[in-house]
């Protein structure tokens, strides 16, 4: 796995769900964004809800224990859906959180159309134009799936731009490099994302059909892992 000095700041992002936890590990060094893993932890709806929980706490762990970033930006619940719904996420984040505490990891917690204002451009956004920005702005030979990945990067990638909450905040500059970067380096995607929100399309041709084709994720731009979605086993996707 490669090392980052101390000029890099390495980011969790997490969305929670009790059936499909998504987790995606970003690096941010000055303007720049690169994408260092991303996978799903799955959990069987017949599990008894403790051990579900458990495996949640103990994949993320997991997962920080390798890649060791400093800070976790995670999604909050969305209280349009049902109330068991609601719930379910609420245990699932529950569990990420402490799993995050005990690392000493800082938290930046946002609502899901602050997640994809930040990275799309619009908090409309559909998962389609969540997972084409993550490919264009991360530089991914192929979109990340499945769709629980890519909203976990997206928040990685939010907390690079507006810092943890309920705290003193990351350095005013990081966040406006990470902004930065998103509106030069995926200036056209951003337009395009906007563009098919206002208009009820497609953002792209290619997203949507190896969204549909299921292909397997690939390795992030400058070789470094990234987790094949249809692997259920976190240990086979951060190894």
């Amino acid at each position: 796995m490669k090392r980052y000095g101390k000029e890099t700041k390495v980011v969790l992002g997490i969305d929670p769900g009790l059936a499909n936890t998504g987790w995606g590990v970003v690096a941010q060094t000055g303007p720049r964004l690169e994408c260092v893993a991303y996978g799903t932890i799955t959990t069987s709806s017949g599990a008894e809800l403790s051990l579900r929980l458990k495996k949640i706490y103990d994949q993320l762990s997991a997962v920080i224990s390798r890649y060791r970033p400093t800070a976790v930006g995670i999604e909050t619940i969305w209280f349009g859906v049902n109330a068991q719904s609601a719930m379910a996420t609420a245990h699932a984040r529950g569990a990420a959180l402490v799993a995050c505490a005990c690392w000493g990891l800082q938290v930046g917690e946002y609502q899901p159309s602050k997640i994809k204002s930040a990275v799309v451009g619009t908090g409309d956004a559909d998962k389609y134009q969540v997972q084409y920005m993550m490919k264009q702005v991360l530089g991914l030979s192929d979109v990340p799936k499945p769709d629980h990945a890519a909203d976990a990067l997206a928040a990685a990638i939010c907390y690079t731009v507006y810092g943890r909450t309920g705290g003193t905040g990351i350095d005013t500059r990081d966040a406006e490099d990470g902004m930065g970067y998103l509106r030069n380096a995926g200036s056209s995607a951003f337009a395009a994302a906007a563009s098919a929100s206002a208009t009820g399309t497609s953002v792209s041709a290619a997203a949507a059909s190896a969204s549909a084709t299921g292909t397997s994720v690939s390795a992030g731009p400058a070789g470094q892992p990234s987790a094949n979605a249809s692997e259920s086993s976190l240990d086979d996707k951060v190894r």
